[in-house]
């Protein structure tokens, strides 16, 4: 029996915090009941207890860390909204006098003798700064950390000199966690509290400070630099800022060193248009560091080369947009194109840092080395400067591709899949057509790293410059890739799915109409060799098992008629296939993910395969089929879930009508699909297969249709769910009702509501993404409104939609009015004001004569596309009937 009653009062918090640590469930489970119900009862006291607890010298430094944590936890949050609400709760539940005395204990405690407690504070102190300083509160906060920081030890003092140096660490550790949280926040601040922040933390980094200070100091500028412009924009202010964290980079801490870097990548990212006066020390120091220093230094040295890249590619994108449609770069000079300018000089480095390939690096693992750091560089170099990298890099991969030395060959090998992306087809495909041969020798390289690199290599070629492999090498491609498979080790046969993936792919744009294409002759081999590869030994290493199944789908989807018989012949074994796994052990995580990745990947070939063969050939494995996929169904939370809705869409796709006799057994699992808002995708997907069932089997939907239709209204109703699953639930409304047309009348009010409320949603101009979020639920609604007034019209209810006819319609004139519409918008609007017209007729002659519904077409027809122009046609003809 568990003694509950030490976790009823604010006296055994001790207890209560560690009891929250115990692994006893029960005793677990208790105590944070007990902490949270302490905190509903009187946050004020609860608050003081913890800052009381964390501060008290003597206590267990186990409980005053997690105290601490607790009192951070009250306020913060990743979700702005839920922090919002916990910061104004603490404003307005604690009094100002306790918030002034646990502000105090909290500060004080950034002196204590006990490291663990002085970094926990640093944590807490940053949170209640974070909640104060925008609002200009809190003034004592800012001159005790200078204190702290600026303070020498005294001799009559007491402090040792250990813990005078860790109470600065401390005090530039709770500034570096405040900048980070305001800029996170995206907290206004006073300019006068920023000079504070800055003159403490720059007084910091010193060279004469300890490295444990200056550490502590060069983390906390890199915090702080979102937040520094007005600093920045002063020439003495950012000199004085550069040099310091410049003259960090000399420091004898590695760690100094890297974060320092860290500081001069985040400049080049936020204040690129200041670094003109700084460019020449950075090159040399980064060039310097990149030769000689230590592999995390110099990392973050490369690091910096490429957000310079990604910058200018931004700048030089800009730039091109405006000059193809004649426009003048306003408000910037143009960009200064660095790199390009240290191309002579960056890419000897960068192909010499390839030539420092890990060879004990697992393949499986993220590690990061320099070879990796320096491919990395390299394209993002050739995406910026174009084809001015190719004479850069030629030289360095054509004098060493196939030298004897393994380094050299598999560096240049990687220093020209590199620079693949970013130079035109007219420069870089020469050497793409000279290189097949070479690569295709070097697949069967004695080094396992060179043909690693080689199958890379191929792949990206595939991808980017198919059309520049000479015809004549095509099977020896095929057929080089395809022997590799099984013999050579994991890390290369999955690099060789993936080249044969994307040279499948190439095929999505053939438009031979003779019903075969230059893969057909090798489908057999190819889709019997993949097959095997996912059961062959070291399947699952390096993403292989995955990387094979992909690699069989892109080329059944992209392949000629003449494959179609083959795909009869495979689907029985992968549905035998589907079915062994139902029988594969789980006694472990790892093998119950085992078995639900595999299922996912015989789930999502299946659909494939159910796209291709025509309809009576599937028939006979359909309840099969089905079978599988509720199985697969049955399983609770199994990843799986996703790829089965889909291949059963795919199948009610496919046998339309006769596919009613399964939606009894299925119901049950589209009902839970649309109910799993925490796996958002799934719901999604459940979402969509709605859809499906409902164009299949059209008014046989009927009888489920209560449920659904309340499943659906749940997800818009849940606070929780993802927003990108909301669009097409709006959209699925349209979808039932065009199935089963008057039958959806009872559900015309509650969806209407919906419609309506959702089209209230506005996005402010600028903020791109929200704009881009409201652009595809206007389609959703569009699709909705399109699809309702449809089912009723074609059910001879349309009269119905009287009463809703001015809300629809005035949606339809905010659109007209709204600057941030996509031509999808525009051209669902369009449809849809066709069909209110072609639907009310005369009921709505009176709103077809008003200004927004000519500017609607008008603007359609301004488009110049084909098809927004046909539908703006018909609609017109239309309206101009009803006017008339």
């Amino acid at each position: 029996q568990i003694n509950k009653t030490i976790f009823s009062a604010m006296a055994d918090l001790s207890q209560t915090l560690l009891a929250c640590q115990n692994p006893d469930p029960q005793i677990r489970n208790a105590a944070e009941a007990a902490l949270t119900s302490a905190e509903q009862t009187n946050l004020a006291q609860f608050f003081l207890a913890l800052s009381t607890e964390l501060s008290t010298e003597g206590r267990d430094p186990n409980i005053r860390q997690l105290a601490g944590l607790h009192l951070k936890n009250l306020l913060s949050a990743k979700d702005e909204i839920l922090r919002e609400q916990k910061v104004t709760r603490y404003k307005t539940a604690v009094d100002v006098n306790t918030r002034v005395s646990l502000k105090t204990l909290v500060l004080g405690t950034l002196r204590s003798p006990v490291t663990a407690a002085r970094h926990t504070a640093a944590q807490a102190c940053a949170e209640l700064a974070a909640a104060d300083l925008p609002n200009n509160e809190w003034n004592e906060f800012l001159p005790a950390l200078m204190k702290n920081v600026s303070d020498e030890v005294s001799a009559d003092e007491g402090v040792n000199a250990v813990l005078h140096e860790g109470i600065k660490v401390s005090a530039l550790e709770c500034l570096g966690f405040t900048c980070e949280l305001l800029a996170n926040y995206n907290a206004d601040i006073n300019q006068d509290i920023t000079n504070q922040m800055l003159t403490t933390i720059v007084g910091g980094i010193r060279s004469d400070r300890p490295d444990a200070v200056r550490l502590a100091a060069t983390v906390a500028l890199k915090n702080s630099l979102m937040f520094t412009s007005n600093n920045m924009e002063n020439l003495n202010e950012r000199n004085m800022i550069m040099q310091t964290i410049c003259e960090g980079t000399q420091c004898t801490e590695p760690r100094v060193r890297v974060a320092a870097y860290e500081c001069i990548g985040q400049i080049a990212y936020q204040y690129y248009d200041k670094l003109a006066d700084y460019m020449t020390t950075i090159f040399q120091l980064t060039f310097g560091t990149i030769k000689s220093d230590d592999e995390s230094v110099a990392l973050q040295a490369i690091e910096f080369w490429n957000i310079l890249c990604e910058e200018e590619m931004e700048l030089i994108d800009e730039e091109n947009e405006l000059a193809t449609v004649g426009e003048q770069l306003e408000g910037r000079a143009p960009c200064p194109r660095y790199v390009a300018a240290a191309l002579e000089h960056l890419i000897p480095l960068l192909t010499e840092v390839l030539t420092k390939q890990d060879e004990d690096a697992d393949a499986d693992e993220d590690t990061w080395n320099m070879a990796m750091a320096g491919a990395t560089c390299i394209n993002l170099v050739a995406n910026t400067v174009e084809d001015k990298v190719v004479p850069a890099v030629m030289p360095f991969v054509q004098a060493n591709i196939q030298s004897t030395e393994w380094r050299l060959k598999e560096a240049s090998t990687m220093a020209f899949g590199s620079i693949l992306e970013g130079p035109t087809q007219a420069v870089i495909g020469p050497f793409v057509n000279q290189s097949i041969p070479i690569l295709l020798t070097a697949l069967t390289d004695a080094h396992t790293m060179v043909k690693d690199t080689t199958a890379w290599t191929l792949g990206r070629i595939c991808d980017l410059h198919v059309l520049a492999i000479p015809q004549d090498l095509f099977p020896s491609l095929v057929t080089g890739l395809t022997n590799i498979l099984m013999t050579e080790s994991p890390r290369v046969s999955s690099q060789a799915c993936f080249a044969l993936h994307n040279l499948a792919a190439a095929f999505a744009l053939d438009e031979n109409q003779s019903g075969t294409n230059a893969l057909s002759p090798y489908m057999p081999t190819l889709l019997q060799t993949l097959l095997q590869v996912t059961e062959r030994d070291g399947w699952d290493e390096c993403n292989l098992r995955q990387q094979a199944y992909e690699a069989v789908n892109v080329l059944i989807q992209h392949s000629a008629p003449d494959c179609v018989p083959l795909f009869e012949q495979m689907l029985p074994v992968i549905l035998d296939r589907l079915q062994g796994s139902f029988a594969m052990a789980v006694l472990t995580n790892e093998d119950r993910e085992t078995k639900e990745a595999l299922q996912g990947l015989l789930c999502g070939l299946v659909q494939v395969i159910e796209m291709k063969i025509e309809k009576e050939k599937l028939v006979p494995y359909a309840d099969n089929i089905m079978q599988c996929m509720l199985q697969v169904l049955t399983s609770k939370n199994a990843t799986a879930h996703e790829e089965a809705f889909m291949c059963t869409g795919a199948l009610a796709d496919r046998l339309e009508k006769d596919f009613e006799k399964y939606l009894p057994h299925l119901h049950p699992y589209v009902l839970s699909g649309l109910r799993n808002f925490e796996a958002y995708q799934v719901c999604a997907v459940a979402v969509g297969l709605v859809g499906d069932i409902s164009r299949a089997v059209e008014a046989a939907i009927l009888p489920f249709c209560d449920e659904i239709i309340t499943a659906l209204l749940e997800s818009l109703q849940n606070s929780t769910l993802h927003r990108n699953v909301k669009p097409p639930v709006l959209s699925s409304f349209g979808d039932v009702a065009l199935a089963i047309g008057g039958g959806f009348e009872k559900y015309l009010q509650v969806t209407l509501m919906m419609l309506m409320q959702a089209s209230q949603t506005k996005a402010p101009d600028d903020d791109e993404d929200l704009i881009d979020y409201i652009n595809i639920l206007r389609e959703g609604i569009l699709e909705a409104y399109t699809g309702i007034i449809q089912g009723m019209k074609d059910g001879k209810r349309a009269q119905v939609l009287l009463p809703y006819k001015d809300s629809m319609l005035g949606f339809l004139e905010q659109l007209s009015n709204d600057n941030n519409k996509d031509r999808e918008v525009l051209s669902k609007a369009i449809g849809c004001l066709g069909d209110i017209a072609s639907s009310l007729g005369p009921h709505v002659r009176d709103d077809m004569s008003k200004p927004y519904v000519q500017a609607l077409l008008k603007e359609g027809f301004d488009t110049g596309e084909d098809s927004i122009k046909q539908t703006c046609m018909w609609a017109n003809g239309v309206v101009q009937q009803i006017i008339r």
